[in-house]
């Protein structure tokens, strides 16, 4: 009797003609797998490509930190506000209003620069009216995301390059005026940042036109002449500035004389009363030298104005033994 043939549904048994799948031993020398289990060469190179990113990426945050094109948060208290003479001379409240508005909304958008001056210190650059309005909203709320700024470090080589950071920022975001930037410049030259005045105005204003440097240039006498006794020194016009600057220059009026037409105004007087001041001192000479009604040099470097309800005493005699020696008499110290 012929024995019949087996048949064998498809799927239900092995195919001798088929090979049998590889093992887990095998998969995992065929196909590296993400625990660890593939074979030595293929795990040693991912670790080494893995380490050679991790590699570049600490060398470029590095040097994105030391090139100062890395944002850091640093503590208010961290930061000191002083550590430039600064070039602008105040704030205009109602700019600075609206700062204070875009910040408490949105925050801080554009970080301010500063330069490491001691480990955790960090001293001012640019950026003084984005710190002080954090500082006066953090005040104001108490609240934590006012009490950091956003930040770059920047290492500058000189305090030369420094303040030209500083004026570059202002007269980019918000222009200076001639007489603030006069001041920048007589500052730099008394800190000894630049040996000239005409070395800090080519330094420090090196973008602007000849033109332009020359009348700040002009301006510098006339901030030596005034700064301290003008109460709204941004506020002179320009052309009253180069002329009083020149009458400076040659000898028509002197800084003692301006000084006193400034301080015989009263406290209430406003940038146009000054400008009428200083004026007339070129109208009608210097105070020291005219007839002038309320001021009058009483003595050769005593300059006396006289006010409704004030008596203003200046010039090069008021040296500090006059002033002991007045006081004791007006005391009656005789």
């Amino acid at each position: 009797m012929a024995k019949r043939k087996r048949l064998t549904l498809p799927g239900s048994g092995p195919d001798p003609a088929v090979p049998a799948p590889a093992g887990p031993e095998t998969r995992a020398w065929l196909r590296p797998g993400l625990d660890g289990s593939g074979p030595p060469i293929a795990q040693v190179a991912g670790d080494a490509a893995t380490a050679a990113a991790l590699r570049e990426l600490s060398e470029t945050l590095a040097a994105a930190r030391a090139e100062g094109r890395m944002v850091q948060r640093l503590p208010l208290g961290a930061v000191e506000a002083g550590h430039l003479a600064r070039d602008r001379l105040g704030v205009d409240e109602a700019e600075l209003a609206a700062l204070l508005a875009s910040i408490r909304a949105h925050g801080q958008r554009m970080p301010v620069e500063v330069t490491e001056i001691a480990p955790g210190r960090y001293g001012l650059i640019s950026g003084w009216r984005r710190l002080t309005a954090l500082m006066r909203l953090h005040a104001e709320t108490g609240e934590a995301r006012f009490g950091a700024v956003l930040a770059l470090v920047r290492q500058p080589a000189s305090a030369a390059e420094a303040y030209v950071a500083m004026v570059e920022e202002n007269e980019l975001r918000l222009a200076l005026s001639h007489y603030e930037r006069a001041r920048i410049v007589g500052s730099c030259v008394d800190l000894g940042v630049f040996p000239t005045e005409k070395a800090a105005l080519g330094t420090l204003f090196a973008a602007g036109s000849r033109a332009r440097r020359s009348k700040i240039g002009s301006f510098v006498a006339l901030v030596r002449a005034l700064d301290g006794a003008v109460r709204h020194p941004s506020a002179i016009p320009e052309r009253l500035g180069l002329r009083l600057a020149a009458a400076l220059e040659g000898g028509a009026v002197t800084a003692e004389g301006l000084r006193a037409r400034l301080s015989a105004l009263p406290p209430e007087a406003g940038s146009e009363a000054e400008a009428e001041a200083l004026a007339g001192a070129l109208k009608g000479g210097d105070v020291s030298r005219a007839k002038h009604p309320a001021t009058r040099e009483i003595r050769p470097g005593l300059v006396l104005a006289a006010g409704r309800d004030a008596i203003t005493l200046s010039g090069p005699a008021v040296t500090p033994e006059f002033r002991a020696r007045l006081e004791a008499w007006l005391a009656g110290d005789r």
